[in-house]
């Protein structure tokens, strides 16, 4: 079980929601109704006042076969947004670039949502220099690839022994363990067998001793599942239902786009289930 009863300042006594916001216009979310900086401001504090405990930022789209952006593109996106809506609590930035992580961090940005889980260049030094937490993603290939049959022997064990590396990266570097989150990466580099194992298997990953982050709002694997075609916007009833089997899992902070309705539905289930 994760040792943390907080991170970056969020109590995690209960699960906690780390609103979406993506400064993006290709979202495959949310089709660009936050590619403004002012609409993305006004987003996150609808976010707040909802129940996030946590808003995550990003500026550059990790759909399947999304392709980069220019760093100094990311940067125009997301430093205006971090900066006005960290007055008000934590902001996470979610970005795989060392530069975009120290730029956020200085605008006030408390966490690191990185899903290459600090690999790329400079990235493990960002963190630990700054001070951040993060959340350190798996992801097999990269964003314009990932979907291009993936392939797992066992895919939880490579998963796990994928994390616990970056775990230990991150104590060598200096971030401390408390400062570490983890998240399996449901939908980046997995198919629909992929996801339904590291999802019935959840449980696993309190072995690594860190907080675990569920993302699994409006993503693709549901409409799967369910055997009907729907857009993002309409996967809610199934994005609720693999969160709180997360929770039930042990998860401690769920990456949801629809932070009321998932409040609503995690006091539902924690009466039920109140011991």
């Amino acid at each position: 079980m994760s040792k943390t009863a907080t991170f970056a300042g969020v109590d995690l006594g209960e699960p906690a929601l780390m609103g979406v916001i993506n400064v993006t216009s290709d979202s495959f979310s949310d089709g660009g109704d936050c590619a403004t900086s002012e609409a993305a401001i006004t987003h996150g504090r609808v976010l707040r006042a909802a129940g996030a405990a946590i808003l995550d930022i990003g500026g550059e789209s990790t759909r399947p076969g999304a392709e980069p952006v220019a760093e100094d593109e990311e940067l125009r996106r997301v430093l205006p947004v971090v900066q006005a809506l960290a007055a008000d609590g934590p902001v996470s930035i979610d970005t795989r670039r060392a530069g975009v992580m120290r730029a956020a961090r200085k605008a006030g940005a408390s966490i690191v949502n990185d899903i290459t889980a600090l690999s790329g260049p400079g990235s493990l030094a960002a963190v630990a220099e700054t001070g951040a937490s993060v959340v350190l993603m798996h992801m097999q290939g990269e964003p314009r690839t990932m979907q291009r049959e993936p392939v797992y022997a066992d895919v939880v064990g490579e998963v796990y022994a994928f994390l616990a590396g970056r775990i230990d990266a991150c104590i060598e570097a200096g971030i401390s363990h408390d400062r570490i989150a983890i998240d399996p990466g449901i939908g980046f580099g997995k198919t629909l067998a992929h996801n339904s194992e590291l999802l019935r298997r959840l449980s696993v990953f309190q072995g690594l001793g860190c907080p675990v982050v569920l993302g699994v709002s409006r993503k693709s694997f549901i409409e799967r599942i369910a055997g009907m075609a729907t857009p993002p916007k309409a996967r809610l009833p199934g994005s609720l239902a693999a969160a709180l089997a997360g929770v039930a899992a042990g998860v401690k902070i769920l990456r949801v786009h629809d932070v009321a309705e998932t409040k609503q539905a995690l006091a539902v289930w924690r009466a039920i289930n109140r011991d």
